[in-house]
């Protein structure tokens, strides 16, 4: 059985997509142990704890420092003890010593065509405002491990989008969460529990 804790910052629809498809039985032998979120009005939260999953906030404003905080986030992790962990728009960057004690155990589901708009800056309804600034034609999901950087680690599946006519950010977020980011990051998770994506450091 595949151990998850999903860290997440906001209203948490793709740990729903998870919760879906977990229960529907599209992704196999998982099971999420725990949700963190770094915001504790996080609707996330709410959804956990509606399908019985414990429910837990790190905040930032309750420590003096950051570094206080980081060593606070990583000591619920590995109270926690997940096997693997998702990064559902958590919009807090992760510590290194948690990177490298998780090195290819933890993934980030990203709302552009890694290397496209990207980076520190590009999150949530950000990224879709430069693709429409931009004008591209596509744009998409990725799904890729953590490393140091950001949104710089190795892409293990991507998903692209059409950008339509009179599109406002608010819909294209809409659209490459339903088309893009509900479909892959269920479908990694799935490889993992099926042992089809090697996770872990490499031999």
């Amino acid at each position: 059985m595949l151990k998850l804790c999903v860290l997440v910052s906001g209203g948490g629809t793709n740990l729903q997509a998870i919760i879906d498809r977990i229960s529907d039985g599209t992704i196999l032998n998982t099971e999420i142990i725990g949700v963190i979120s770094n915001n504790r009005n996080a609707f996330a939260l709410e959804r956990a704890r509606k399908h019985g999953i414990p429910a837990i906030c790190v905040s930032p404003k309750d420590y003096e420092n950051r570094e206080l905080f980081y060593q606070a986030l990583l000591e619920t992790v590995d109270q926690i003890a997940p096997d693997f962990i998702v990064l559902a728009g958590f919009l807090v960057a992760i510590p290194t010593s948690m990177v490298k004690k998780y090195q290819r155990r933890m993934i980030n589901i990203h709302p552009s065509l890694i290397p496209a708009f990207c980076g520190v800056g590009y999150y949530g309804l950000r990224v879709h405002e430069a693709v429409l600034a931009r004008g591209v034609k596509i744009t998409g999901a990725t799904v890729h491990f953590v490393d140091e950087g950001t949104d710089t680690g190795e892409i293990l599946m991507q998903k692209a989008v059409e950008v339509l006519a009179g599109d406002t950010p608010e819909v294209l977020q809409r659209r490459v969460m339903e088309e893009a980011e509900w479909k892959i990051l269920p479908k990694i998770i799935a490889m993992v529990a099926n042992g089809e994506l090697e996770i872990g450091e490499k031999k």
